[in-house]
């Protein structure tokens, strides 16, 4: 494995961003209307698709 690039990195940051949960705050704000984060992701079961 070698050194990641710039832009790699940069989609790997947003992606560990991407995969929190809702803030409990945004769940009272709607009522519970939003719930869960549906673009969360378990690094078990789902893979990041990423060309070199």
């Amino acid at each position: 494995m070698g050194k990641k690039s710039q832009l790699k990195k940069a989609r790997l940051g947003k992606k560990l961003k991407q995969n929190r949960r809702v803030p409990v705050l945004a769940t009272l704000r709607t009522h519970r209307r939003v719930q869960y984060n549906r673009m969360q992701r378990d690094w078990r079961k789902r893979k990041l698709k990423f060309k070199e």
